[in-house]
């Protein structure tokens, strides 16, 4: 256990000492040895500054992926905080490892913050992507797939929880699935229904297009925004003529989600629409615009983006 480690870690620990991100940057790939350093000072640290020193760790991967501080953040999930455990799994957010996949399902199943179980659930949709592709071992899978089913119909799971389970799980090409994203959408609450058409995007299921059309006029701008990205999700060229009279939708998000949607349209329409929004003065509008028309165009010539 070097000095300069213990220096460190103890000068971050003082909330008395301003939170410097240079010395925060040092925390990157910890040796096995700093690590448990790192542990035993961890302990002693306020609350407080705890909840400072990951949420600005978790900061620092999103300007740079160069550092890694995946270990701390692996660490911070058995945190006895709420928040610190909630940043933890934000931070792990590019990770792919499966040992991640045991310690998320106990969070969603056991902890005692619904934001953290929210957040475990949002983390596990990742693997279940992982899981339709065939990139996990098949233990792996069944553990998502129980997991997430059992959350989704667990009445005594807040709300919250179980529409972000439920997204989750959208990947997954199950009939469960299927059933659950019909029965959430025709349910009474307003955050499931939301929570359901942003799955039927992400179950990538054609049969779905119907219902993401008529939501498309939905007088709840939430609803059509979520409509918007499920419609790109699913490539849907039957949503361009719908699509193109978003991008003057009295809702900016709305606008924008439609935009991006044609940006995933392969269609004349979809791109005349872009054209037009490129020369927006509008600088929100003409930027996604810009971008969607890359984004066709590396579809068309993905050799001409190759470096």
């Amino acid at each position: 256990m070097t000095s300069p480690a213990k220096e460190i870690i103890a000068d971050i620990g003082n909330s008395a000492k301003p939170l410097l991100n240079s010395r925060l940057t040092e925390l990157s790939n910890l040796s096995s040895q700093e690590l448990e350093l790192f542990r035993c000072l961890w302990s002693v640290i306020e609350t407080e500054r705890r909840r400072q020193i990951v949420y600005r760790l978790v900061a620092l991967t999103e300007d740079n992926l160069e550092f890694n501080f995946e270990s701390i953040f692996k660490y911070c999930l058995q945190d006895g905080d709420d928040e610190v455990r909630r940043q933890a799994i934000e931070g792990l957010w590019e990770s792919e490892e499966a040992s991640l996949i045991n310690p998320l399902v106990n969070l969603l199943e056991q902890d005692s913050s619904e934001k953290v179980q929210a957040a475990a659930a949002r983390a596990l949709g990742k693997f279940a992507m992982l899981a339709e592709h065939n990139k996990l071992r098949p233990c792996h899978v069944s553990r998502i797939e129980e997991a997430l089913l059992s959350v989704i119909y667990d009445k005594d799971k807040p709300l919250e929880v179980r529409r972000r389970a439920l997204e989750a799980a959208a990947p997954l090409s199950l009939p469960q699935v299927k059933t659950a994203i019909t029965e959430a959408y025709h349910s009474h609450n307003a955050g499931l229904k939301v929570g359901a058409v942003y799955a039927m995007g992400k179950n990538c299921d054609p049969t779905w297009l119907p219902i993401l059309l008529k939501e498309l006029g939905n007088s709840d701008a939430e609803l059509r925004y979520e409509a918007a990205r499920a419609c790109g999700e699913l490539e849907a060229e039957a949503a361009a003529p719908c699509l193109t009279g978003l991008v003057n939708d009295i809702d900016a998000d709305v606008r924008i989600a439609a935009i991006q949607a044609l940006g995933k349209i392969d269609s004349p329409q979809a791109r005349e629409c872009l054209e037009q929004c490129r020369d927006n003065p509008d600088e929100l509008i003409s930027q996604a615009a810009e971008q969607s028309l890359l984004e066709l165009e590396a579809k068309e010539n993905p050799s001409s983006f190759l470096i």
